[in-house]
């Protein structure tokens, strides 16, 4: 029986204990759903927005000092991560970067592509032309030509003679056609000469390569106007290149004594080393053709150069003539001189003989 007794009430302050906490736990959620229903009403001009207010702003400083303290030691635990991890991690982080590399190459080449057959595209649509893209796939094979293959033929309706232009300007001239593949004069080429005019002025004259590799403007006359930065286009003369492309630019101008033509130096747009597609332009429309009044002026322009010569070799003969004139009159003086010498001393040779 005392064993039963004073079991009784130790079992009834531990019931007395779980509800006083039971009642606890009541009353905190309680208390917590009230400030949640008065903070959200009065929201941050509220008491309670103040009171939490200048909790963060005691706090700040404690919270900040932890963060620099922790902050080291986060550095020290990534540093720690990264040399314990195991090979098969760190290989298959180095892959992933070679991937991401490879694939970063990759789109950037098909951006620089994206870009030069823009640059195509807007060509052919400015001087709406007939054409037929094609890739340059190697270069000249000997040092005496300057020449580029492309990857089309006759198979695809090219053929010799046509010509062939980046998005830059004029590249050159198709010389040789095969089934699959063209070879193309240069510009730059000592056999190449194309009708060029200044873009400026209309001064229509010759664009004609060298064995240097410089590419000059020819057959234009002094009386013309010509200045460094003049842009040089094709005149559409001879019905091979249409009217207006681009060419090159002006780099030099120089005029020599008695010369009746400048010699200019012209820089190309168009440089092979940076092109890999190009257009291979197919026909002309009317367009494209050099004009009525175009050829006029071209005909007017070698007449008057045909006549200034004339004029100039006239002149030249009529000096020639008359210092010849001048010269021979000189020695049929000094011959007839010569000839009264003569007599004159045979005759008083004789009188001399006889008189002995």
């Amino acid at each position: 029986m005392p064993l039963g007794s004073n079991r009784a009430p130790s079992s009834g302050l531990g019931n007395n204990n779980q509800g006083t906490g039971g009642r606890e736990l009541v009353v905190c959620l309680i208390i917590s759903i009230v400030l949640f229903t008065v903070g959200v009403r009065t929201g941050d001009s509220g008491p309670l927005g103040a009171v939490r207010g200048a909790f963060q702003t005691i706090t700040t400083p404690v919270r900040l000092v932890g963060s620099a303290i922790s902050l080291p030691f986060q550095g020290l635990g990534n540093i720690f991560s990264n040399l314990t991890a195991d090979q098969a991690t760190l290989s298959e982080l180095e892959a992933e970067n070679d991937q991401l590399r490879s694939r970063n190459a990759e789109l950037e080449e098909a951006e620089q592509t994206a870009t030069r057959l823009q640059g195509l595209l807007d060509l052919q649509n400015t001087y709406d032309l007939q054409s037929t893209a094609a890739h340059i796939i190697s270069g000249s094979s000997d040092s005496w030509s300057s020449t580029v293959t492309i990857d089309k033929g006759t198979t695809s309706g090219l053929s010799v003679g046509m010509a062939v232009t980046s998005s830059s300007g004029v590249i050159g001239q198709i010389v040789e056609c095969g089934a699959t593949s063209s070879t193309v004069l240069l510009v730059t080429d000592e056999s190449s000469s194309i009708s060029a005019m200044v873009q400026s002025s209309r001064a229509q004259g010759m664009l004609n390569g060298s064995a240097a590799g410089e590419v000059r403007l020819d057959m234009i006359r002094t009386d013309q106007t010509v200045e460094v930065g003049d842009i040089v286009v094709t005149s559409g003369l001879g019905g091979v290149f249409p009217k207006g492309l681009p060419l090159g630019k002006v780099t030099s101008v120089e005029k020599n004594p008695g010369s009746m033509y400048y010699t200019i130096v012209v820089e190309p747009y168009a440089h092979t080393e940076n092109a890999e597609e190009v257009l291979v332009i197919t026909s002309l429309t009317d367009s494209q053709v050099a004009t009525s009044e175009d050829v006029a002026a071209a005909d007017a322009q070698e007449t008057s150069s045909s006549t200034t010569s004339i004029s100039d070799t006239s002149s030249a003969d009529s000096s020639s003539t008359s210092n010849s004139d001048s010269s021979g009159s000189g020695s049929s003086s000094s011959k007839t001189t010569s000839g009264t010498s003569s007599t004159s001393t045979s005759t008083t040779s004789s009188t001399a003989t006889t008189g002995n």
